[in-house]
């Protein structure tokens, strides 16, 4: 069996994206996220698709000095010469707990989207993770508490841009089971939404998390960006020193 790619294909005189010219067809002629979206699908989006997609990268592009921009600015610190290594370290530390639940979130979304009684299924699978003791990707957040902003706006745009499909009523489904079984608001959190709107537009839910790192990463390089300018590696480093005291191990744990 012979491998093949479509994705490109270079020669002296042409580079060619899934049969376009890149200096003749595409060059000046598609945005970024446009092409994000047809280099991911191999179809143009929809200018609904594009805007949501594009409100996506924007929302997850930056949150301040969470662990993967003190990652990449300690990182920098320490191998200015090399800011590759620094993003690629606060890239590392897109997962399953920051930025990146969305491609779990998505899962169980389209799970509830699948079901008969999507409801029904949201409380089945809130059911479930509370039996499992285990924390449902795409709700709660440690700052923005009733609600998460970048939620409101998001699911706001996608219902003006009739963009609102299965997995954001699934979302809905799921936030009022979530609510309902823990007897208080549990806000839904960008990474939720995301993961919603990311889908409705026809993205596979398997590529999430790439979506994610594709944000970060221009929101890493800002974070170098100012650490040129104004470092604050050693900031950060003292304040992990002081917060973090050396204590003696006691004397019922020597051997």
């Amino acid at each position: 069996m012979t491998t093949t790619t479509e994705l490109c294909h270079a020669t002296p005189e042409d580079v060619v994206l899934r049969g376009r010219s890149l200096p003749r067809e595409v060059v000046g002629k598609a945005t970024f996220t446009e092409m994000i979206y047809f280099l991911l699908t191999g179809r143009d989006p929809t200018p609904a698709q594009r805007s949501v997609l594009d409100a996506c990268l924007v929302t997850l592009m930056e949150h301040g000095l969470t662990p993967s921009a003190i990652a990449t600015r300690l990182t920098y610190g320490s191998a200015p010469e090399a800011m590759q290594g620094a993003v690629a370290a606060g890239l590392l530390g897109v997962g399953s707990v920051f930025v990146g639940a969305s491609e779990t979130c998505a899962q169980l979304l389209a799970r509830i989207a699948a079901a008969p009684d999507g409801a029904a299924e949201a409380r089945a699978v809130v059911a479930e993770s509370r039996a499992a003791g285990t924390r449902l990707p795409g709700f709660g957040h440690p700052l923005h508490r009733p609600v998460d902003p970048r939620t409101v706006a998001l699911l706001d745009l996608a219902r003006a841009q009739g963009a609102y499909g299965p997995c954001c009523t699934a979302l809905a489904h799921l936030s009022a089971a979530v609510d309902a079984a823990a007897g208080r608001a549990i806000p839904v959190n960008a990474t939720g939404a995301i993961a919603a709107l990311v889908v409705d537009a026809g993205l596979p839910a398997g590529i999430l998390r790439g979506i994610a790192l594709i944000s970060r990463c221009a929101g890493l390089v800002a974070h170098v960006a100012e650490e040129q300018a104004a470092p604050a590696m050693r900031t950060l480093w003292e304040a992990a020193d002081a917060a973090v005291p050396y204590q003696p191990p006691s004397q019922e744990k020597k051997p």
